[in-house]
């Protein structure tokens, strides 16, 4: 059985970044009933050390961007992380997905072991395009979307797993 990494990738990373539109709308209709201002949401963190809601859209469509370029061996596109409102937020997520969607299937497919390198802050790691896809790229992604549902339903905002789980 051959695994087609555009078939585990591109629709995961779509479905869950329409889910996180979802998210964040539900948030912003509700955060001035809970006394909160858009600012306050956006700005909510979980931990003091850990990065607040705005921090985790813009790494996690860093992540979706990134994989795709990378497993297709393309140029990540560069996202000024400028956002400060559900608008702009919502406008790095329809970049995200338009990238998404714009990588054809046959740059990623067959490119299962070519090699990823990541240029960390401190180290380079390099591997197999699919360990990095697998091991990496999405568990990455999945942490980040996963702290901005629990900045929002910690903030009282009324949502559950379904709609992390949305779909169109």
């Amino acid at each position: 059985m051959t695994i087609e990494l555009h078939a585990i990738a591109a629709p995961v990373f779509t479905a869950r970044l329409k889910s996180l539109v979802h998210l964040l709308k539900i948030g912003e209709a509700e955060y001035a009933a809970r006394g909160l201002s858009e600012e306050a949401v956006l700005g909510a963190r979980l931990a003091p050390d850990m990065f607040d809601l705005k921090r985790q859209v813009q790494i996690a469509t860093d992540h979706a961007k990134g994989a795709m370029a990378r497993l297709a061996g393309l140029d990540v596109p560069s996202f000024p992380d400028t956002e400060e409102s559900f608008a702009e937020l919502y406008a790095r997520i329809d970049k995200t997905l338009a990238f998404v969607a714009s990588v054809p299937a046959e740059a990623v497919n067959g490119r299962e072991a070519t090699t990823v390198t990541l240029k960390m802050r401190h180290e380079t790691l390099e591997m197999p395009a699919i360990d990095y896809l697998q091991g990496f790229a999405v568990p990455n992604f999945y942490f980040h979307l996963t702290t901005a549902y629990d900045i929002l339903r910690h903030l009282g905002m009324p949502i559950g797993k379904r709609d992390f789980l949305w779909r169109e």
